[in-house]
């Protein structure tokens, strides 16, 4: 996080287990958790790019360990959640932040390409709720999905993962009914346009950006560390009686789509 506005230790003592947390916006996430005083395991299929992500982490004094493990295989990541288990000795926070993405015409989006977004998306985000439901339920956890404002309206190009974040929000909404009852608090941010992201810069070619820009009303692009902070006030006792929304971080951006520039 560029600036600290929490107390340094708002998350001591817990466990966080963040899938995508070695890059991108999860990987703010799980920084910025570590920051907070939450031990991390990050999560993801690539141990290159976990080591790095948990290296920075330790050199700046938090703690974190890298878990390879594929959200779409429910059997990995049980095994992720055992490892964690074992090097942390429990898991009060789980961030959802797997994703796949790409360009695609809907007339042209293969079976493939619409089922493996949503594999990754929507039905690793179940797997890794469902495989740490044991453990969120010892202490009363927390689990923060990350989610998207794509759906809100219609996004060009863009169904198959609209597709999966409106089943995410679905699935936060319904998880946060059924679990309350052991005090376990679900909750989803839906990030709008991220300047500072790899998919900003992948997926939203550049004659674009400043037509976008000029529809969010703050004028700017939001920022990884914006999300940050978000999560880490979602996650803490800060958020104790939120529970089952979907907190909608981006300047405004989706109210004002549709207007005139």
């Amino acid at each position: 996080m560029s600036t600290k506005i929490f107390a340094d230790n708002i998350l001591s003592d817990r466990v966080a287990f963040v899938t995508g947390g070695g890059t991108g916006i999860t990987g703010g996430v799980a920084r910025a958790l570590a920051e907070a005083g939450a031990r991390v395991a990050l999560v993801s299929r690539k141990l290159e790019h976990l080591q790095p992500a948990a290296d920075a982490i330790n050199a700046n004094g938090g703690k974190a360990i890298p878990v390879v493990a594929d959200v779409r295989s429910p059997e990995d990541v049980e095994k992720a959640i055992a490892a964690t288990v074992e090097s942390f000795g429990k898991i009060d926070i789980v961030v959802n932040g797997a994703a796949g993405n790409f360009l695609c015409a809907a007339e042209e989006l293969s079976p493939n390409g619409f089922g493996t977004v949503v594999d990754i998306d929507l039905k690793g985000t179940f797997n890794v709720c469902r495989a740490a439901f044991a453990e969120l339920k010892k202490n009363g956890g927390q689990i923060l999905n990350i989610s998207a404002t794509l759906h809100y309206l219609g996004t060009p190009m863009q169904l198959h993962v609209s597709a999966a974040k409106a089943g995410v929000d679905a699935l936060t909404r319904n998880l946060a009914v059924e679990w309350g009852r052991y005090g376990i608090r679900v909750n989803a941010i839906a990030p709008g346009p991220i300047g500072d992201t790899e998919g900003m810069k992948r997926l939203v070619p550049e004659p674009i950006k400043e037509k976008l820009r000029q529809r969010i009303p703050l004028g700017r692009f939001g920022e990884i560390a914006d999300i940050e902070r978000a999560a880490v006030f979602l996650c803490s006792e800060a958020a104790g009686y939120i529970n089952g929304t979907v907190m909608v971080v981006d300047g405004g951006h989706w109210l004002a789509a549709n207007r005139l520039i």
